[in-house]
């Protein structure tokens, strides 16, 4: 996978290719979710997989144990290089779906993903979270929800770029971070709660970042992604 990781969030599949075809060079990976999948099934999978590309699969599976283990093989099977998992789940939805999926891949010979954890949605705040009836505050929620996912053997994380440098001083070690919520400076922040810069995510410890509009709406999209790739390397320098 590379760094920076393109959201595909359209309502169908011919415009998530022809972006990929704009991208196509690029070091870029695309993310497929919800709407995306909804709309158009594993095929759109397999035509990204077919331009060369890699696919973070984000569909957040949330259910009883069995269902989730059966729905991550099959994405799995699919291809997908990353998959993500509601940490709201529980250790047992957690680790039953890690299990299956590393004995399906040892057997059928299918690459094993990166399991990631969802923590806290980045379109949450402290006020969204207590409208729950979670009282803890929001970012020893985050750490407490990313000690579930590693001791359930999870890769890494999906987390906002605000909660990044609390994760690498307070958080498990050793886990990947990957960080939506990703806004240029001055750009609108949409319905991210918790955005910040390209630039700040990497020096404060992300390892892929994931964006969408500032790329998918931007007038010159292979230009926007560009410069991103840019930010994302010169960061990296800066936090070396």
């Amino acid at each position: 996978m590379h760094r920076l990781i393109v959201a595909l969030d359209f309502p169908h599949q011919t415009r998530a290719v022809e972006l990929v075809k704009t991208l196509e060079g690029l070091p870029v990976s695309f993310k497929v979710g919800l709407q995306l999948f909804t709309a158009a099934g594993p095929s759109v999978v397999r035509e990204i997989q077919k331009k060369g590309a890699d696919v973070f699969l984000d569909l957040k599976f949330f259910d009883i144990p069995n269902t989730v283990a059966h729905a991550a093989v099959e994405a799995g099977r699919l291809g997908a290089k990353m998959l993500t998992f509601h940490c709201l789940g529980g250790e047992k939805m957690l680790r039953t779906a890690r299990e299956t999926l590393e004995k399906a891949s040892a057997q059928e010979g299918f690459p094993m993903p990166m399991l990631l954890g969802v923590t806290v949605l980045t379109s949450f705040d402290q006020a969204a979270l207590a409208s729950l009836g979670i009282d803890r505050p929001l970012e020893s929620m985050v750490c407490h929800l990313a000690g579930i996912a590693k001791r359930s053997g999870f890769h890494g994380l999906v987390c906002s770029p605000r909660e990044l440098t609390t994760l690498k001083s307070s958080g498990p070690a050793g886990l990947v971070l990957v960080t939506p919520g990703i806004r240029p400076e001055q750009a609108p922040t949409d319905d991210q709660a918790r955005a910040a810069t390209a630039r700040y995510a990497i020096t404060s410890g992300a390892d892929y970042l994931v964006v969408g509009r500032p790329i998918t709406q931007a007038a010159n999209p292979r230009q926007a992604a560009e410069q991103l790739i840019q930010e994302i390397e010169d960061a990296r320098t800066e936090r070396s």
